[in-house]
């Protein structure tokens, strides 16, 4: 990560549930904000990774993610917010572990405020899952 203005605070408030793998409430005071489109299980080609492969396309959902981070440089740990669209809801251990390995790539692991939306459909036949993000540097 490259040096940052923005002061971010992690906010677990006692009177809600534990979050397993994301935050409550991300607070960024100074700094620049970087906004990022949603990716999808798509190579740099357009060709769709992992077919009907949840863990797959989140995978490589995850990687575009870092790339789109790396151009601007960041890393996972400046994400302080995601929004995930997914086609099935009962596949939320496919992604969670996707999730996971993509958080523990930086020390210690990112968490970012993250929510989470079953879809009917995506901007392509095939994909399974579309993630947007915000991070802040």
């Amino acid at each position: 990560m490259t040096s940052s203005d923005a002061e971010v605070r992690i906010v677990n408030p006692p009177l809600l549930e534990h979050p397993p793998g994301y935050s409550h409430v991300v607070e960024v005071r100074g700094g620049r904000l970087i906004f990022i489109a949603g990716q999808a299980g798509v190579d740099a080609a357009g060709g769709l990774v992992g077919a009907d492969d949840l863990e797959a396309q989140a995978d490589q959902a995850f990687r575009n993610l870092s790339a789109a981070l790396e151009s601007v440089g960041c890393n996972a740990s400046n994400l302080v917010k995601l929004t995930v669209f997914v086609r099935d809801m009962n596949k939320l251990a496919d992604y969670r572990r996707a999730r996971d390995r993509f958080f523990s790539t930086v020390s210690p692991p990112a968490a970012p405020a993250i929510t989470l939306v079953e879809v009917s459909r995506l901007y392509s036949a095939g994909l399974l899952i579309e993630i947007e993000a915000v991070a802040a540097a």
